[in-house]
Order: structure tokens, then C-alpha cells, then sequence
């Protein structure tokens, strides 16, 4: 293991191709040598179980694995083809050569060359939409180019057979709207210029997991103030006009499910039915349509870009992957192929009613789920272009996650609080709150409670470094819980609570997190909160909060209703559901001046959702399960967005860090 790597692992300017990167040894582990060219794309699966590595004391996450020899990628191969034949076609000088419209070859040299004075793109955000226009304009214009679209498509008629998808692989915080911002440009721009055009189009369909992400991705809308293309100068100023024509449709896959036109009582409908046909109450899918997407009806080539499009997928028929897995693990992979096939289902409607001619995949993690069908962990066969971890943290455009080692905690308890919940599952609530019966948040297992406050720790170092810097927000601590009974036991041990039943004095015990306590010495409630529980999955889903959840979280909720109402008057909160207030405090954690300003701890019922772009979580500790290191990465990119953008003396971002226990990183096991 090189301490080198550790200390200085930034090696590239975020703004331009990469020129170098470390040398990993045997096990993914980065060795003291810096290789002087670009990392190869590199995947192998399948990914194997994680082996326990006594006296490591930090491990990187890095995307290497072992092969077996009745399973091995050729997609690394059809990466990297297409990275070459794309820097060869970059490398001409002369626009003429590249074989493009006049109106992209514009967009290109105003990318490349344009004197941002704010935000430039990322080397890699270029890149990934160089690949998609290079496909899209340049590629039919030779043989070599027809072979790699005949690639995509035979992936696709696999796996897709009703629509023509390609995935761009971006590492977390790598930048994907700003993708997406440049995608929608280089369509629109040409579409109005070439009206008759099939290959472009001025309608588009961003689907994403949820209403997080649907709500920030509105500054892709062109009438949004802060939209990306003039405030980010991502479309010259004479081009805007262009870009206003644009109708975008952002929304969560959700909307795709039909809902009921007609409420019906479960005894009118059997009466209404008798030993008749069924009552047919849903909306049908071309109304659904038009309640989801009415500024697309009437247009016949629509462009839909999957955000976080790991989640979008058919499940292998005649896959008997489900019988493989039990207990919790079932019930996850249950879940996520109904999310699946709700997902992909609602866009091969939209091709059907409306038409679409290509779907654009962005994700830092393009690989089928557990329980799809396909194995676990196997990149989209779609996939054409990427830009990896290891190369997110080489650019230093991420974070640098890392185990971090404190004086209290010998070595050999580290295997122990990395791979957490293998050693502390029998001691923890099996169900959620409602069936958890009376259980004592004082007693957590050990350790657990070690795991706490060895992070918690290294955590209040961090915070120290940042008061003394003048940073005017503190850094965040996250927990990621496997259900309600685990999440508001370790809420209660980190924040403080009343017994209930008994007297309010008596009753208290403080919060064994002195920097995480939401109430004063007295037991009396903090008037801003510090640690925050949370239910994400049902906040993103749009679904009103179920009664469990409602009543552990009703004293923080009424507690932000009054803030709020002190900021901005009590006719504004009047208008937000509990729902609401708990997504605008969980959007503006770190945000200076905002509800969520105050956070530094969230404890999550469920995995935080992706696109939780908050930039200033330093800390992150697992416990539950985590079956397969797509959830850890999932998990991890939540810790990954940078704080600061600003260069240093060498032109380079410094390095940041997140440091994780209970998430069981490990190079032996990747994505």
C-alpha cells in the first residue's frame, strides 16, 4: 500500500485529458508508481466475496476485480475502441474534417476553446458528449463507425428490443447535468436549424429515480434562471434563442404507473361488477401521457435521457435469479425490478404514442442489479464511453474515500467496524418500528457503539478544522439504517431522548454525541435541529408519509414548520405538506442561510437517495447489509461531491476526503 497515493492522489487538471495515473498492484491496491498515460477503461466481473485483509489500515475503492474463466467482459474492448477512434477524430484541427453540422461544430469549438469566466465543463463531461455526437454524426460515415452502432444495437435488442439506448458512464460528482445541459443543446440547436431532420430533435424526456433529482434538474429548463445555458455560458449568447424552443419534460418514473380516474370503494365496486368484466377505473397510457408529459403530446421524435439509469432495465426472462436470494435481499431485488420494468415500460409508451429515436444512460453505475437476471454487477453491454472512480479521483474532481484509522480503535477491530453489520445483525431490530416492540436505544451493540464513536471522533476533528477556516456550515455525518427500528435507535443514541412514560427530568438522556444533540443540557429541544432522521425512500417516491414514520418523526417536523414560519411567514408553510418540508430540509443541508443549514448528522431509514448533491458530507457509516458494491458505491457517492473548485499552484484541485466505516470497500470487490 503506497501512503503516497493517499497523501497526493490528484495527478491531472480536471480540464484536460488525463496524462497520467497510479499503478495498481495485483490486488487494485495503488503502488508508489505514477504511469505516465490515460487508465484503460478496465471491467471484469464477476465480482467476487470480499476477503478480510488483517492490518490494512486504509482501502481505496477501486474498480478492479477477479475474472473467472466462464465469465469475462469484451465491453473494456468496445470502450476503449470508441475512446480512440473519439481522440483521434478530437485531435483534427481543421473543422471541416469533422464531418459534423455547422451548427455542432460551432458548440464543439465554443466547449473546447470558449474563455469561461465561471464554471468551465470537465474534461470528462466533454468527453461523454464528444462520444454521443461522434456516434450520432460521424460514426454512419464510415465502416469502423457502423460496426460499434451495430454493437450497440444487437446489445440492445437483447436486453432492450423496443428501444435503441447508449450509456455514458460518469463517475459521482463527475457533473451529469452539465451532460445533460450539453446533450440537450447540441440537439436543439441543430434541430432547429434542420427541421426535417430525423436525427435531432428539440423534445426531450429526463426520467430520474426520484423527486430530488426531478426538482434540481429544472435548471436545464431554459427559462429557469439559473439554467445552465447562459449561466454556465454552456450555448454562445447568440445561440439562446435557439435553445428557448426546447421542450423539456423533467419527471420521476413514477409518473409512468396509471393511476385510478375513479375512486371506487371496494364494496361499490363489487357491486358495481356483479358477475360482470372488471371495472375499468385506471387511466388509460395516453392519458397517462397527457397528465405526465402534456408539453410533448403532438411531437413525433422525442430524446430521452435516463438519469441514474442503473435502474432501468427488463429483467432476463425465464430467470430463476429471485429463487437464488432470501430475506432481505429477495425483498430489495423485488423492488428494484418492479421500479425496473415500471421505468422501461413507461418509455417504451412514450415510444409507441409519441416516438423516440435514442435514449442516452447517464450513471456512474451502469450495471444490472441484483435478482435482473443478468450477473450481478455486469456493465450495460451499451455502455460507450467512461470515465471511472479512479479517474474522478485522479482529476481530483471527487473526494477520496478512505477507512480512517483513530488512536481508540486497535487494529485489528478495523475488519470489524468495515464490514459492520456482519458482526452486529443478530443483536439488531429485524422489522421496522411498528413491530419492533420497546427497545433501548442505550443498548446498542458494542460494536456499533465503537463504530460511533471512532467516526464521530475523526468527525469532530473535521469539524474543529472547518470552524477554525471560517467555513460557516459544519461538515455532515451520515447513517445509513436498514429500517425504521435501527434508524431511530441510533437517532436517539446520537441525538438524545425522553422515555416515554416518564418524567420529563428524570426521563432524558442525553445524546452521546455531544456535536449531534438536538436538545440543550435540560432536556429542553434545540431550536435549530442538528441531526436529522429520515425516511428517503418514501420522501422520493411522492407518496404521503405512512403513520410509523409520521409519528417518530412529528416533534422535528413541527420544529422545522415553526422555523420555517419565522423565515418566511406562516401563509408559506401553510402550503407544504410534511413531505415537502422534510425534502426542503434534506435539499439544503450545507446551504448557508436555509432550513438545513444547521444539520450535521442524517440518519436514513433507507439509502439516501442519488442526486442528494449536498457537497459538504465528510462522514459516512453503514448499518445494514450491503450484498453488492454497487450499493456501497451507491452509498459512498453521497460522501464524493467536492466542497471547494478552487485551483491550487500547480492548477490542480487539492484533495478532499470521505471517511466511511460499515461500508465494506474493498478492492477485491468492484464495479
Amino acid at each position: 500500500m503506497s501512503d503516497c497515493f493517499f497523501e497526493k492522489p490528484v495527478l491531472n487538471s480536471p480540464y484536460y485529458i488525463p496524462e497520467k495515473h497510479w499503478e495498481l498492484d495485483k490486488s487494485g491496491q495503488p503502488t508508489a508508481q505514477i504511469v505516465e498515460h490515460r487508465r484503460p477503461a478496465d471491467f471484469i466481473t464477476p465480482i467476487p466475496t470480499p476477503k478480510k485483509r488483517k492490518g490494512v489500515q486504509q482501502e481505496l475503492f477501486a474498480e478492479k476485480s477477479v475474472s473467472t474463466n466462464s465469465q469475462q467482459y469484451q465491453v473494456t474492448h468496445f470502450i476503449n475502441s470508441i475512446r480512440e477512434k473519439v481522440s483521434e477524430w478530437r485531435r483534427l484541427s481543421n473543422s471541416c474534417d469533422w464531418r459534423v453540422t455547422s451548427g455542432t461544430a460551432l458548440l464543439l469549438r465554443h466547449w473546447r476553446h470558449h474563455d469561461f469566466h465561471g464554471v468551465r465543463p470537465f474534461f470528462c463531461q466533454l468527453a461523454a458528449v464528444e462520444t454521443a455526437i461522434w456516434l450520432a454524426e460521424v460514426a454512419p460515415l464510415n465502416r469502423q463507425g457502423q460496426n460499434f452502432l451495430e454493437q450497440i444495437t444487437t446489445a440492445n435488442l437483447d436486453a432492450n428490443p423496443e428501444i435503441w439506448r447508449v450509456a455514458l458512464k460518469l463517475a459521482t460528482g463527475g457533473g451529469k447535468t452539465t451532460v445533460m445541459a450539453m446533450l440537450i443543446a447540441w440537439q436543439t440547436i441543430n434541430a432547429v436549424r434542420h427541421p426535417s431532420s430525423k436525427e435531432f430533435t428539440r423534445g426531450f424526456l429526463i426520467v430520474t429515480p426520484g423527486i430530488t433529482i426531478r426538482d434540481r434538474l429544472q435548471i436545464l429548463q431554459p427559462n429557469h434562471p439559473d439554467n445552465y445555458y447562459s449561466n454556465r455560458e454552456l450555448v454562445p449568447s447568440d445561440m439562446l434563442g435557439d435553445i428557448a424552443k426546447a421542450k423539456i419534460v423533467i419527471t420521476n418514473y413514477h409518473t409512468f404507473k396509471l393511476r385510478e380516474r375513479l375512486q371506487v370503494a371496494t364494496g361499490t365496486r363489487k357491486l358495481l361488477e356483479g358477475h360482470g368484466e372488471p371495472l375499468q377505473t385506471l387511466e388509460t397510457e395516453g392519458q397517462m401521457l397527457q397528465r405526465g408529459m402534456p408539453d410533448l403530446m403532438g411531437m413525433k421524435n422525442v430524446l430521452v435521457i435516463n438519469d441514474e439509469a442503473h435502474h432501468c432495465y427488463r429483467g432476463k426472462p425465464d430467470s430463476d435469479k429471485l429463487d437464488d436470494l432470501k430475506g432481505d435481499d429477495k425483498d430489495e431485488a423485488k423492488k428494484n425490478n418492479e421500479a425496473a420494468r415500471l421505468w422501461i415500460s413507461g418509455i417504451e409508451t412514450v415510444k409507441r404514442k409519441l416516438g423516440v429515436n435514442k435514449v442516452y444512460d447517464l450513471s456512474a453505475t451502469p450495471f444490472f442489479l441484483r435478482g435482473s437476471g443478468y450477473a450481478e454487477g455486469t456493465l450495460f453491454p451499451w455502455t460507450a464511453s467512461d470515465f471511472s472512480l479512479m479517474d474522478a479521483i485522479e482529476c481530483g474532481i471527487v473526494k477520496l474515500p478512505r477507512v480512517p484509522v483513530s488512536d481508540n480503535v486497535p487494529n485489528e477491530d478495523m475488519p470489524k467496524l468495515r464490514n459492520l453489520w456482519e458482526h452486529i445483525r443478530e443483536e439488531m431490530p429485524k422489522k421496522g418500528r411498528g413491530a419492533g416492540g420497546s427497545l433501548d436505544p442505550l443498548s446498542l451493540p458494542s460494536e456499533l457503539q465503537t463504530a460511533l464513536d471512532a467516526l464521530y471522533g475523526h468527525y469532530k476533528k473535521t469539524y474543529d478544522w472547518w470552524q477554525e477556516t471560517g467555513i460557516k456550515v459544519p461538515p455532515v455525518f451520515i447513517v445509513v439504517c436498514n429500517n425504521t427500528s435501527t434508524s431511530k435507535l441510533v437517532y436517539d443514541y446520537i441525538s438524545g431522548f425522553h422515555r416515554e412514560g416518564e418524567d420529563e427530568k428524570t426521563g432524558y438522556s442525553a445524546g452521546r454525541l455531544e456535536l449531534f444533540r438536538n436538545y440543550d443540557e435540560y432536556g429542553n429541544r434545540l431550536a435549530k435541529l442538528r441531526t436529522l432522521l429520515i425516511d428517503s425512500e418514501q420522501l422520493e417516491s411522492g407518496d404521503v408519509l405512512d403513520d410509523n414514520f409520521r409519528q417518530i418523526a412529528a416533534p422535528e417536523i413541527e420544529r422545522f414548520r415553526r422555523e420555517l414560519a419565522q423565515r418566511k411567514g406562516s401563509a408559506e408553510v401553510e402550503k407544504l405538506t410534511d413531505q415537502d418540508l422534510l425534502r426542503e430540509v434534506m435539499n439544503t443541508v450545507g446551504k448557508e442561510g436555509k432550513l438545513g443549514e444547521s444539520i450535521h448528522c442524517v440518519v436514513s431509514v433507507s439509502m439516501l437517495t442519488e442526486g442528494w448533491d449536498t457537497n459538504t458530507v465528510t462522514h459516512v457509516l453503514g448499518v445494514r447489509a450491503f450484498g453488492t458494491q454497487l450499493l456501497c458505491e451507491q452509498v459512498i457517492g453521497r460522501a464524493l461531491r467536492r466542497y471547494s473548485y478552487e485551483l491550487n499552484d500547480d492548477r490542480l484541485f487539492d484533495v478532499e476526503y470521505a471517511d466511511v466505516l460499515g461500508i465494506p470497500l474493498t478492492s477485491q470487490q468492484s464495479l
